[in-house]
């Protein structure tokens, strides 16, 4: 995904334009043949977006020449042979922006005064992203992992490295006073380095965190400092180096044994939740109490999508081309939540099918 959706991110996609500022969603595809009209597709939503500019009377010339340059900037940037399961394109007078989502979204062109941020919000929540600290003697490399790849992130600071080369190495090994490179006192600054450096990084993009190494590294951590002292351990050495597909197959049995422990904690709460009659489930339920603010925790599953239209205050399947239907009101829900700090959680299919697909812990 293009930058990390911090909350400095998100309030920047969120803050009002001059109008007009276009949104065009995008389901992409992965693979062949699926693939084969994405190019086709863009080109056509992008073809509507300048369309309705040109034949919205509240436009100005100047302004659609602008927004329409910066849609095909937007689109000259697009890689879609690298193409995830779907794509925002923003664009308004004097900026774009792209984003590659691991989710689907509704194929949809928008004219607001705010770009439609709910498909990026709920893609990010979605993702589940993590960091993998990898670590050795002389090497600390950090790796921003989602649950399909990790790649090297290469900014504030990292990679992290230092020379093994001690200048009076013979002196230290006649008098018996060399240590072993993990009980030297070097290294173990080297490590509270890196754990100051970790620790600046989860400020500004928290997320959980895994640290890979020898046994004999991971034994260091706990005099190391705090953030790393703290993380899930991954006894895999040699990593720090990549291939980016190492780590990501170093780290995955330990991400599997923490989903299956975050969903158990997940349905207890709802369970719970349920005893005290704090609960809400189904669509309808859910939504009359995430607008309203009482919903202090969400789930729901990762695939599900629903249509619906208000009837008069209850929300109702509809079809997609109704004139006031909403096609990813399930999105819409994962935002209001996420803006008033519920904590939201994205569940394989079928955990909440006796819970309609989506449930919530409430506040009171």
């Amino acid at each position: 995904m293009h930058p990390s959706l911090n909350p400095a991110t998100l309030a920047g996609l969120r803050r009002p334009r001059p109008y007009p500022a276009v949104t065009v969603l995008l389901p992409t595809h992965r693979r062949e043949p699926d693939n084969a009209q994405d190019a086709v597709r863009l080109r056509n939503l992008v073809a509507e977006a300048k369309e309705r500019l040109k034949s919205d009377p509240a436009v100005a010339r100047e302004q659609r020449i602008e927004v329409a340059a910066q849609l095909d900037r937007a689109v000259a940037e697009i890689d879609l042979v690298h193409a995830e399961d779907g794509l925002a394109v923003f664009a308004a007078p004097g900026e774009h922006q792209v984003w590659s989502l691991a989710r689907t979204v509704p194929s949809r062109v928008v004219l607001s005064d705010t770009f439609l941020t709910r498909n990026v919000v709920a893609a990010q929540a979605a993702e589940r992203p993590y960091w993998v600290l990898t670590i050795s003697a002389d090497r600390v490399s950090l790796w921003s992992g989602t649950p399909e790849r990790v790649t090297e992130h290469k900014a504030d600071g990292f990679p992290l490295t230092r020379s093994l080369e001690d200048p009076d190495a013979e002196r230290k090994e006649r008098i018996g006073d060399l240590p072993s490179t993990y009980r030297d006192e070097q290294t173990r600054r080297f490590l509270r380095e890196a754990d100051l450096s970790t620790a600046s990084v989860l400020r500004a993009h928290p997320r959980p965190l895994f640290v890979a190494g020898e046994a004999a590294a991971l034994s260091l951590l706990d005099g190391a400092g705090t953030v790393i002292k703290e993380a899930g351990r991954v006894p895999h050495g040699g990593l720090v180096h990549g291939p980016a597909d190492a780590v990501w197959q170093a780290v995955r049995p330990f991400l599997a044994a923490q989903d299956k422990s975050e969903l158990d904690s997940v349905l207890h709460e709802l369970d719970a939740a349920q005893g005290r009659r704090h609960y809400a489930a189904g669509l309808d339920e859910v939504w009359q109490n995430v607008t309203t603010d009482r919903v202090r925790l969400l789930a729901v599953e990762d695939t599900y999508q629903a249509t619906v239209r208000d009837d008069g205050g209850h929300l109702v399947p509809a079809d997609p081309d109704d004139l006031d239907a909403v096609d990813d009101v399930v999105d819409d829900i994962v935002e209001r939540a996420l803006d008033t700090g519920t904590q939201v959680h994205f569940v394989p299919e079928g955990a909440l099918a006796d819970r309609g697909r989506i449930a919530c812990a409430l506040r009171y």
